[in-house]
């Protein structure tokens, strides 16, 4: 979700790791990987708004790590590409989308997939491994996911949550990086 509010079992990696390995770009060092292994990790990156004051203050407060105001994507590295899946607005930056987010109103959401150099060495946590081939996962969770965004019904936290579990097990991984965000 883009444009507004935002979220691991006692079990998950994250829950055994100390904040500042959490950041770490790929955990070749982590017990059972290998070549073949596809690492999926969490990050939080600034909502967007239409531009001006909402966008500043947004701006600020992703700065000042307001957990509630943090857009949540999914990255997926394998040993040869990141790939990132996101869940958002279709129109961020529409006025009409803001309001919709505010008055919690559905409004028309759209799935990104695109690749990225590397994986952020900022806010972004490394939840686990994938069990299978994570695009196949992916594709098939995207195909069944309903694009009608709803704040704090269906939105980029719900589907964050939801393709990791796919990918990993791990279930409400938000919930758990939330006690861990800083």
């Amino acid at each position: 979700m883009a444009s507004t509010a935002l979220y691991l079992s006692g079990t998950s990696p994250i829950a055994r790791s100390s904040p500042s390995s959490l950041t770490s770009s790929f955990p070749k060092e982590a017990a059972g990987w290998t070549k073949d292994k596809e690492a999926v990790y969490v990050a939080a990156v600034p909502l967007r708004a239409v531009p001006g004051p909402p966008q500043m203050i947004l701006s600020t407060a992703y700065s000042l790590g307001h957990w509630k105001l943090q857009h949540f994507i999914v990255l997926v590295k394998s040993s040869h590409q990141v790939l990132v899946y996101d869940f958002q607005p279709k129109d961020p930056e529409n006025i009409f989308a803001a309001l919709a987010v505010i008055s919690q109103r559905k409004l028309p959401g759209v799935i990104l997939k695109r690749e990225i150099r590397k994986v952020p060495r900022s806010r972004c946590w490394f939840v686990g491994f994938s069990k299978e081939n994570s695009v196949e996962i992916a594709n098939k969770f995207n195909q069944n996911w309903s694009t009608d965004l709803v704040v704090g019904i269906n939105d980029c936290r719900h589907y964050t949550n939801g393709l990791v579990e796919c990918l990993t097990g791990e279930e409400n991984v938000l919930k758990s990086l939330k006690q861990t965000f800083s």
